[in-house]
């Protein structure tokens, strides 16, 4: 019966450890997240970009979250359409004198897309840091419930 308990022991001992690494590796998700969050966020309120006023939403406000610079992508779209009669960069002829103003407007839409991505992945490691921290809470209280009743 000893090596038995000795096994369950160090079983339990495993699985309270690996839920400790669990909850540690969550809080690390969280900080990282939060921290790119904050870098994106202070890199385009540094840009000095404001939401246009003829923009679908958010008219006038600082570009500094993804809600912003999705608002700003958008309106700039309709900006280089509204300038090339509808035609995107690739449609319009080589030579024509519009394509570098949607050249550069594609280029705009482009960082401001990649920073609504970013704020994505920072929310998503969040997310997966909170997910982290309760999965190895729970694995604790598991393992540490199971011991005292494996002990008695």
């Amino acid at each position: 019966m000893s090596g038995t308990t000795s096994t369950l022991d160090q079983k339990l001992r495993l699985a309270h450890t690996a839920s400790i690494a669990v909850v540690v590796l969550g809080f690390v998700f969280i900080v990282v997240g939060v921290i790119a969050w904050i870098a994106v966020s202070m890199k385009l309120r540094a840009e000095g970009i404001t939401v246009s006023d003829d923009a679908a939403f958010l008219q006038g406000w600082p570009v500094a979250g993804p809600l912003t610079a999705y608002a700003q992508a958008d309106i700039i779209n309709t900006h280089a359409l509204a300038i090339s009669d509808g035609q995107t960069y690739a449609q319009l002829a080589q030579d024509d004198p519009r394509r570098a103003v949607v050249m550069n407007a594609s280029f705009l839409r482009a960082s401001l897309f990649t920073s609504v991505i970013s704020f994505g992945i920072a929310l998503f490691a969040v997310g997966v840091g909170v997910v982290s921290v309760l999965l190895g809470w729970v694995g604790s209280t598991l393992t540490k419930a199971r011991g005292v009743a494996a002990a008695a």
